[in-house]
């Protein structure tokens, strides 16, 4: 083994830091090329927003590798109702990440409230809920209000896919 994997040996919080600085950079370069008009009303614009939380993921990530670094450790979960040694639930965590999937992969061509209701209805059937009908209602009403609230309290139109016209 080198000496480098050697001194990096249960540091595994340094793959966290690592993940939050790229996701950092990744949403500075996206928000990088955002194209909004200047607005006298509003001239800090949809922009800052972004702007802000890459500087706070990329800050947090460079904390985090320092304090790694300098021997700091995550603390083991102690809670009392938690088997550390059992393993994931991949019954849940599959179709969790299958409800995922298909929100992105549905969500420009069906649009968010489609996708979304998908997403928040996959999400409490993984999670274990039996109620279909209900979790199907509140689903959908959680889809409508985020895509008019991010419309109508953000100015963000979020893609409307195969309810154009209709929402």
């Amino acid at each position: 083994m080198s000496t480098l994997a050697t001194g990096l040996k249960g540091r595994a919080e340094l793959g966290v830091a690592l993940l939050l600085g790229a996701v950092g950079v990744l949403v500075f370069l996206d928000a990088n090329g955002l194209v909004t008009p200047y607005s006298k009303s509003d001239p800090v614009g949809p922009k800052a927003v972004p702007f802000v939380v890459a500087g706070l993921l990329v800050v947090c990530a460079i904390l985090l590798a320092i304090n790694v670094l300098r021997g700091g450790k995550g603390e083991v979960e102690g809670g009392e109702d938690i088997d550390l040694a059992h393993p994931a639930d991949w019954k849940t965590v599959l179709p969790l990440a299958g409800a995922f999937i298909l929100n992105i992969l549905l969500i420009d061509w069906a649009g968010w409230v489609i996708s979304g209701t998908v997403l928040f209805w996959g999400s409490v059937l993984a999670l274990g809920s039996r109620h279909y009908v209900r979790d199907g209602i509140i689903s959908v009403a959680l889809s409508l209000a985020t895509f008019y609230g991010f419309y109508l309290g953000l100015g963000i139109a979020l893609p409307a896919g195969l309810l154009e016209g209709i929402l």
